[in-house]
């Protein structure tokens, strides 16, 4: 039976703004709707991945396999935002930072709701599930 093939785009729904609705790791936002944020890990090599890839530039194509970023990481680097991409004008101000969980770092946001002024270099952080107005899906940081 010849019929059309479903096409997964369920990263579209990641993110303020999707800029692509169709990812080999789509399964990240089934993930995000379960609450978890999950990062992979070559089977191979041990390359830990975050943002997720579906395989290892080390090991072409290598086993990639799912892990869930958990625990706390440390606050390595942030940055207030007065301008914004298309599409983030609504957000203005906010901060990105960049945790470091030992064997790989996470890019993203600050949590809306936590002052600037509470933020320290160095500070235990968690990354948690954020759910937007929109329905759309992101993660944020939080202290510890």
């Amino acid at each position: 039976m010849g019929g059309k093939k479903d096409i997964d785009d369920r990263f579209k729904k990641f993110g303020t703004v999707s800029f692509t609705g169709i990812s080999k790791v789509n399964d990240f936002i089934g993930y995000l709707e379960q609450g978890k944020i999950m990062g992979t890990r070559c089977t191979d090599c041990g390359k830990v991945f975050f943002p997720p890839r579906a395989e290892c530039f080390k090991c072409l194509p290598g086993t990639i396999e799912w892990f869930e970023v958990a625990g706390s990481g440390k606050l390595v680097s942030y940055s207030r935002l007065q301008f914004g991409p298309v599409g983030f004008e609504n957000d203005l101000p906010y901060c990105i930072a960049l945790l470091d969980y030992g064997d790989f770092k996470v890019f993203g946001r600050i949590a809306d709701d936590l002052a600037e002024e509470k933020l320290s270099i160095g500070m235990a952080m968690k990354t948690r599930v954020n759910e937007l107005p929109n329905g759309q899906l992101n993660y944020v940081f939080e202290p510890a």
